[in-house]
C-alpha cells in the first residue's frame, strides 16, 4: 500500500509504516490541486490541517482506502461521502487528550489566581497585592460540555481537588467516577466553570450564544479549548461586560481557520479587540493539544490504528 503525507508529523511516524512494509511519499508543498491530480495513484493519506477534504478531492481518489487525520477531529473532512466511498477514517483524539486536560486545568489556575495579570504588572513595575487576590478551585462545581476523551482527560485531572465535576453528552450512561452526568439544565444550574470538550458540529456551532449564556443560574468562568465556533464571541464579550461570565481561558477562537492562517493577516473584529485587552482573558493559539509527548502520542495512535486495520 502506498501512503502519501501532506503534513510534516513526529518521524516515528514514516518510520514505523516503512517498517510495517508500507510505501511512504512526502509532499509538503504541493497545492491542493497538484494533489488531487496524483492521489489517485495512493492507497492512503494522511493529513493534519493543511487544507480541506471535500467531495471532488474524494471522488479523484479512485483507489483510497484510508485518511488518517493527525489530530482529534475530523471536521475538515466531508466524512458521510468518504463512508459512503467505503474510505476507513482514522483521528487520534487519545493522543493529545492529556495535554488538553493539562491546558484545561492550567487555564482555571491562571484565571483564578490572576497569573498573567499580576505577572504583567510586576514586570511592569507594579507590587499590587490585594488586586491580585485570587480564588480556590476548591469547593467550586465545574460543568463539562462533551465527554469523550478530552472531557474525560480532564475530568481526571481534576480528581486531585475538592471540585464537583458534572458533564454533559448527547450520548447516554457515559459518566463515570470522575464526573456525574446531568441533564444540561443541572449542569447551568450548579456550574461555577464551564469547560467545552465538543467536536465541531452543527449541534455545536455558535452553541454558547446570549441565551445559553443566561441559562447559568450563576456567573461563571468559560474554558474553550474545543472549537472556536461553538462560542459566539460578540455575545461572550456582551457576558464579559455584564459579569454574567467572569473569566474565559481561550485556546480557540471564533475566527480562526482550519488550515491555521494567521489570525492577525486582517482587520480584527471589535469582540476580538476587546478579548486582547479584557484582563480577564487568557488567550492561547489553539495549542493545548500541541505538547512535545502528544506529538509523539497523536503519531503513534494513527500507526497503531493503521496497523491494526491494514496489517
Amino acid at each position: 500500500m502506498k501512503i502519501l503525507h501532506l503534513d510534516t508529523n513526529h518521524e516515528l511516524l514514516i518510520n514505523q509504516l516503512n517498517d510495517l512494509g508500507f510505501t511512504n511519499d512526502e509532499d509538503y508543498t504541493a497545492s491542493k490541486e497538484g494533489i488531487k491530480a496524483r492521489i489517485h495513484e495512493y492507497d492512503g493519506f494522511i493529513i493534519r490541517s493543511r487544507f480541506s477534504i471535500d467531495k471532488t478531492f474524494l471522488d479523484a481518489a479512485t483507489n483510497l482506502k484510508f485518511i488518517g487525520r493527525v489530530g482529534a477531529g475530523l471536521e475538515n473532512i466531508d466524512c458521510d461521502y468518504a463512508k459512503s466511498k467505503g474510505i476507513h477514517l482514522i483521528s487520534a483524539p487519545e493522543g493529545n487528550r492529556n495535554a488538553v486536560g493539562e491546558h484545561s486545568l492550567a487555564m482555571i489556575l491562571s484565571l483564578f489566581n490572576k497569573l498573567n495579570k499580576a505577572d504583567n504588572e510586576v514586570r511592569a513595575g507594579k507590587w499590587l497585592r490585594e488586586e491580585n487576590r485570587g480564588l480556590e478551585l476548591d469547593g467550586k462545581t465545574v460543568g463539562l460540555i462533551g465527554y469523550g476523551n478530552m472531557g474525560k482527560a480532564f475530568a481526571k485531572k481534576l480528581r486531585g481537588f475538592d471540585v464537583t465535576v458534572l458533564c454533559y453528552d448527547i450520548k447516554d450512561h457515559i459518566g463515570d467516577e470522575n464526573a456525574k452526568q446531568v441533564s444540561l439544565t443541572e449542569l447551568q444550574q450548579y456550574a461555577d466553570v464551564l469547560s467545552l470538550h465538543t467536536p465541531e458540529t452543527p449541534l455545536t456551532t455558535n452553541m454558547i450564544d446570549d441565551v445559553f449564556i443566561n441559562q447559568f443560574t450563576k456567573p461563571f468562568w468559560l474554558i474553550n479549548t474545543a472549537r472556536g465556533k461553538s462560542v459566539v464571541t460578540k455575545d461572550l464579550v456582551s457576558a464579559l461586560q455584564s459579569g454574567k461570565i467572569l473569566g474565559a481561558g481561550l485556546d480557540v477562537l471564533e475566527y480562526e481557520k482550519t488550515s491555521f492562517e494567521n489570525l492577525f493577516s486582517s482587520t480584527m473584529p471589535e469582540a476580538f479587540q476587546y478579548l486582547i485587552q479584557a484582563k480577564n482573558v487568557l488567550l492561547t493559539p489553539h495549542v493545548a493539544g500541541w505538547t512535545l509527548e502528544s506529538k509523539e502520542k497523536l503519531a503513534q495512535t494513527i500507526v497503531d490504528k493503521i496497523k491494526a486495520k491494514f496489517c
